[in-house]
């Protein structure tokens, strides 16, 4: 069994205690973060290689950030989207025992028609486009992270009161779907297809976690080959619940190997 997490930790140094126990307590074979915040000489690789994690970084100071850690040997790594100029880290790959693997941070957006929701929109157009490339290859696919978008009403916890809304707008939407129809699989959903309150995300304001006021906003997108060899995926919601914890549950994926 091969386990593999994504996890938006919201800062890895101020969360660094409750990741390692997380880490020691759940020993996922991989795990991607977003919202590192940290740019990679800032990144606290000792701690987690005592782990026995080796590590892919994509650093940037105080905002974005992804990595990939790795029980694994760590191979054919690559850090951001080819032909999309940016900045920001938000994208890192990398080649895990013969399975392609991605830690994503899809842009916020702030609010629907602003410029950032049309960055939002132009990296997910990028992605799709880099994503048909990587199909192509003979290898299993798998794409993870914070993807800022809720699929469907389903997923958010007023849908009346997000309508149309950033994070849950046609577009955004839209965008997210033509991802699937290249024929990846949503796997927290195929696993949970009815599932209410399947939720990745609760604000730090308005009581949203006591409330459960939650969004699914991060996911795991499969490949056939992926998709074919997945038993479980799950939210672990106890990691929100603890003390300074990031206001994002890990998604958990375990694939037969």
């Amino acid at each position: 069994m091969l386990t593999i997490a994504t996890w938006n930790i919201n800062s890895v140094r101020m969360r660094l205690p409750a990741v390692l126990v997380w880490l020691k307590e759940n020993a996922p074979d991989v795990v991607l973060l977003q919202e590192t915040k940290a740019i990679n000489d800032q990144f606290p690789r000792e701690e987690i290689e005592d782990l026995h994690y080796n590590i892919a970084l994509h650093g940037q100071k105080s905002y974005n950030g992804v990595a990939i850690l790795s029980k694994f040997p760590l191979e054919d790594i690559q850090c951001g989207l080819p032909n999309f100029k940016d900045a920001s880290a938000r994208y890192i790959e990398a080649v895990v025992r013969g399975t392609r693997i991605a830690s994503i941070y899809v842009p916020n957006g702030m609010a629907v028609g602003s410029e950032k929701y049309a960055y939002k929109l132009d990296f997910l157009q990028h992605l799709y486009q880099h994503t048909q490339q990587l199909l192509t290859y003979d290898e299993r696919l798998i794409l993870g992270g914070d993807f800022n978008v809720t699929p469907t009403d389903q997923d958010v916890y007023d849908p009346a009161a997000w309508h149309e809304k950033i994070l849950c707008s046609t577009p955004e939407r839209a965008a997210f779907r033509t991802l699937q129809h290249l024929g990846l699989t949503d796997a927290l959903r195929a696993l949970h297809t009815d599932a209410r309150e399947l939720y990745t995300w609760w604000d730090y304001r308005g009581g949203a976690w006591q409330n459960n006021f939650g969004m699914r906003l991060d996911h795991f997108l499969l490949s056939p080959q992926a998709a074919d060899h997945l038993p479980e995926a799950f939210v672990d919601k106890k990691a929100r619940d603890g003390e300074k914890a990031s206001d994002h549950a890990p998604v958990i994926c375990r694939f037969e190997v």
